[in-house]
C-alpha cells in the first residue's frame, strides 16, 4: 500500500476530525498537531498485522455556506 488519504474538517468547536477515504479509519484531535498524532495511531492499530502504508496524506476541507443575496 503506497499512501493513505485523510478528509479532515474543521469541527465548530476548533478541534479537527480526519476520516480515511480507503479504510475505515476516523480520528479526533484539538489542535492540528493532536490531530497528526491521532491519525499515526489510527494507522498503526489498524494495519498492526499487516503492512502499514508508505506514507499518510491529510487534505483539509473548508465547508462554507454562503447567503446569496
Amino acid at each position: 500500500m503506497k499512501e493513505l488519504i485523510f478528509e479532515v474538517t474543521q469541527d465548530a468547536d476548533g478541534g479537527y476530525s480526519a476520516e480515511c477515504l480507503t479504510e475505515a479509519i476516523f480520528t479526533q484531535g484539538d489542535s492540528w498537531q493532536e490531530l497528526r498524532e491521532q491519525v499515526k495511531d489510527a494507522v498503526q492499530g489498524f494495519f498492526f498485522d499487516s503492512p502499514k502504508p508508505d506514507s499518510i496524506h491529510l487534505r483539509m476541507v473548508r465547508d462554507e455556506v454562503m447567503a446569496v443575496a
